[in-house]
């Protein structure tokens, strides 16, 4: 039986592991509405509701290796959250296990990719309705709508693709003419598929491994309404869903970021489970294949 607050079938002990999940509970660079500080537990509490036995894939997660670390501290500023995440964040990555961390604003994702020992050897599949791409946002550049240009920072323009985005600012336009960060827009997506628009993606990102950044409100607030910024025109759960078992036999590591329960009736949070469940069991099964 798990303990108290754990996701679902996460029993195996940290030695065992082949999966870590950690919450960052932290959105204090917010610049709408606030509360996915809420998200990682709200998240785990949901995850009780799936069966273990995936019918697609025949995977049983009871059987899966999957740890639940808990919660990183609650943090103060946002620098203090990224030297605490990069610091609970390494082991992890450099005992080989693969993280799903659950957030939290977006300002959480980049010191993820910056824990692991080699971040220029990723590619990151950032799924955002924004482009998230200013050097500064409210005099903050560690912000949630900085994140996708600190993780270039980190990795390289090259290495980075923003799926589903249809918000971006002037200016964000204009650095990127010389930054030269791809992205696949939801309006690309909606025209010609999913499945051809997330071939694009994954044939820009040269990468053996893969690391999947997924902002809630990537998908359409129709589905996922409980977030921060939520923008309309996005993409459907199933895309989504799509997009992870395509990248799932690359990952490196995921995070689902910006659920934001005080919005919540529990779908936006369920829905957030329910994909990192499919992640872990996506994984799994490309190994089988192999």
């Amino acid at each position: 039986m798990n303990p108290p607050g754990t996701f679902s079938d996460a029993r195996a002990s940290w030695d065992e592991a082949e999966f870590v999940i950690v919450g960052v509970p932290f959105d204090r660079t917010t610049s709408f509405r606030p509360g996915a500080r809420f998200g990682p537990d709200a998240i785990r509490q949901q995850s009780y509701t799936f069966e273990s036995y995936d019918l697609e894939t025949g995977v049983d997660l009871s059987e899966v290796p999957v740890h639940d670390f808990g919660n990183t501290d609650q943090f103060g500023t946002a620098q203090q959250m990224v030297d605490g995440v990069r610091e609970e964040i390494r082991p992890i990555f450099t005992a080989g296990k693969i993280p799903i961390v659950f957030g939290g604003d977006h300002a959480c994702s980049p010191p993820v990719v910056e824990a692991h020992p080699d971040p220029t050897s990723l590619g990151v599949l950032y799924l955002d309705a924004h482009m998230d791409f200013r050097s500064e946002y409210l005099g903050d550049p560690r912000s949630h709508g900085c994140s996708s240009r600190r993780i270039v920072e980190r990795v390289g323009a090259r290495n980075v693709v923003v799926f589903g985005v249809r918000s971006v600012s002037k200016q964000e336009m204009e650095d990127n003419r010389t930054i030269g960060m791809s992205y696949v827009t939801a309006h690309e997506i909606a025209a010609e598929g999913v499945e051809s628009a997330m071939q694009r993606a994954l044939n820009m990102l040269k990468t053996d491994r893969i690391y999947i950044s997924l902002d809630i409100d990537a998908i359409d607030p129709a589905y996922a309404a409980a977030t921060g910024t939520p923008e309309p025109f996005g993409l459907t759960p199933r895309d989504v869903k799509y997009a992870i078992g395509q990248a799932a036999p690359r990952l490196a590591g995921l995070d689902i970021m910006e659920v934001s329960p005080p919005w919540d009736m529990g779908n936006t949070s369920g829905l957030a489970a329910r994909l990192a469940r499919e992640a872990i069991v996506r994984v799994v099964a490309s190994r089988r294949a192999h």
